[in-house]
């Protein structure tokens, strides 16, 4: 299936459009903004068959993986935001120091305007729709851009969104590259933007020309170490559930393994039996395990094959994009695999023996979007202290993201800005300072001349 481009005319008329509606100042009621929550609620029942379908075509993941991993991600947040939202909005007390008296201060949230939510193709209805809660939970008006790698799911998106939306309030464009450089063309009040580093780069651009606000979601390599002290069965179980989830495609996936030298042996051994407990004797088989998204991402990700010593899986079939979980030993440092994001089911393996080794190794690096560690908490913490991620886990993997109520977002080359619950309606918000002076009086102490100022000095 193939995705048409939106022409450059359209997506001026439909920018236009939005910010003439924004200015309606229809999308700033609360009324408004929860009876669109709950139409999105709505749909997101009633295309659920359609996206499943279609998120099979594109990346074979099953109904099950797509209920955890994307619709009902975008239905809690929803539910989140319908049960917070009028306190979210209601204005917020400051105290008002006594050389202002007798003013009040209060904090208004007042939605940025018309945004921009430019998604990825990993998890293409999560990371375009939770965003969009936000955005609506906010107040703004939204241009959606889902990713043509996934073409049958941005079409049901597109039908979707049509059905439920007004064109004016919030539009889908579809397309390739050209078209985010036609969609970056023009102006927003904020852009949120999932995907590559590189990408965030010519996002962040675009949006300096108008001083545009952005979030940024990127990735990076995620570093996931096994100390000694960890439980190494636990470990395989939840480092293998956490690299075959999406068959590796996830931002937040343990990217490569720092591992003690003494644990190696036996992590190779519990890593393929906690493969067969998810997937089987025979991963390809399993309706559970994801393919690479194209042909490209599936050359990628198996040239890395040949960067270290196959000790689990390693079978690769291209006309079916598959590639089993695979583990990698004898690694280099400076081989392909640990250059760039794998995004893949391969996890390269790096010994060491002291954690003077990891924190040196994983600091001169760019800080990731993730980290876990696995083994006694206490160290956990001590490492977590010396490092710098987006966010991390200690004796798991990927859950910190499942939690509405922490912050998701990056650090440095993996990202800026952070959303989930609150944090989302915050990214599409401005927080407005008002003082608010009575009349009925007006102290001369402010004004020039300045008299009585050696009283008024002990004031400030």
């Amino acid at each position: 299936m193939k995705i048409e481009n939106t022409s450059a005319q359209r997506i001026e008329s439909i920018v236009r459009a939005q910010r003439e509606f924004f200015l309606t100042g229809k999308t700033r009621k609360h009324d408004f903004r929860r009876e669109q929550l709950q139409r999105l609620q709505r749909a997101m029942k009633e295309w659920a068959r359609p996206l499943f379908d279609a998120l099979w075509q594109d990346l074979h993941k099953s109904e099950q993986e797509a209920t955890l991993t994307e619709l009902s991600i975008v239905e809690g947040e929803i539910r989140n935001h319908l049960r917070h939202l009028k306190r979210w909005m209601r204005p917020e007390r400051r105290s008002t120091p006594l050389k202002m008296m007798p003013s009040r201060s209060r904090v208004v949230s007042e939605p940025l305007g018309t945004a921009l939510i430019i998604s990825p193709w990993n998890y293409p209805v999560q990371l375009l729709l939770n965003p969009l809660v936000g955005a609506i939970s906010a107040g703004c008006t939204a241009v959606l851009k889902p990713s043509p790698y996934t073409p049958n799911v941005a079409r049901v998106i597109e039908q979707m969104i049509t059905a439920t939306f007004e064109e004016k309030y919030i539009a889908v464009v579809q397309g390739n590259r050209d078209v985010n450089t036609s969609l970056l063309a023009q102006r927003y009040d904020v852009i949120f933007f999932t995907g590559s580093p590189s990408l965030g780069r010519i996002v962040m651009q675009a949006a300096a020309k108008h001083l545009t606000p952005v979030v940024l979601e990127l990735g990076g390599k995620s570093p996931c170490i096994v100390d000694k002290g960890a439980d190494v069965k636990i470990a395989a179980q939840r480092i293998a559930w956490g690299k075959t989830l999406n068959a590796g495609q996830t931002c937040i996936a343990p990217d490569y393994l720092l591992i003690h030298h003494s644990l190696q042996q036996q992590f190779i051994e519990e890593f393929k039996l906690a493969v067969e407990r998810l997937h089987g004797k025979d991963p390809r088989s399993s309706q559970h395990y994801v393919r690479l998204v194209n042909d490209r991402a599936w050359e990628r990700v198996a040239s890395y094959l040949k960067d270290g010593r196959v000790v689990a899986g390693g079978e690769h079939i291209r006309e079916e994009r598959y590639i089993a979980p695979t583990l990698l030993s004898d690694v280099n440092p400076s081989a392909p695999v640990m250059q760039e994001e794998i995004f893949g089911p391969v996890l390269p393996m790096i010994t060491f023996d002291e954690r003077e080794e990891i924190v040196r190794f994983i600091t001169e690096r760019e800080k990731p979007l993730a980290f876990y560690y696995f083994g006694k908490e206490e160290k956990g913490w001590k490492m977590l202290r010396r490092t710098s991620s987006g966010g991390a886990c200690i004796n798991d993997t990927i859950m910190h993201i499942a939690n509405e109520g922490l912050p998701f977002g990056g650090v440095g080359n993996s990202g800026m800005g952070a959303y989930h619950g609150k944090l989302s309606y915050d990214a599409f918000s401005h927080y407005r300072a008002v003082v608010v002076t009575p009349t009925w009086l007006d102290l001369p102490f402010r004004y020039m001349p300045y008299k009585m100022f050696s009283f008024v000095k002990k004031l400030l």
